[in-house]
């Protein structure tokens, strides 16, 4: 259940990543609000997954899913960059988090 927990923290890391573009800064009232508890929401479940997985482990995971979605995301909404290098590197984050998750012994 504790990985269930660190990849749904993840999912909310991308959420307050994501949502810090539309808070142009915290200018934005509902963005600023909805990232901000997607920020609470994402750091207490990594704590509550940090009760049985180790914290480097859990760490690398989720920023590694954190950033796999984000840059997905950036390329999608965005219009970011797409080239080979880029998801080559995004490809490499992903086979570290599987890496990870595969010598783990949780």
């Amino acid at each position: 259940m504790a990985w269930v927990i660190l990849i749904v923290a993840g999912l909310f890391e991308i959420g307050w990543a994501i949502g810090l573009k539309y808070t142009e800064g915290f200018t934005r009232l509902w963005p600023s609000v909805a990232t901000a508890a997607a920020m609470i929401v994402s750091l207490a479940l990594l704590g509550l997954a940090l009760k049985t997985l180790p914290i480097g482990t859990a760490y690398a995971i989720w920023t590694g899913v954190g950033a796999v979605g984000t840059a997905i995301l950036g390329i999608y909404l965005f219009g970011e960059s797409a080239d080979f290098a880029r998801l080559a590197c995004i490809g490499l984050i992903v086979a570290g988090i599987i890496g990870l998750k595969l010598v783990t012994p949780h």
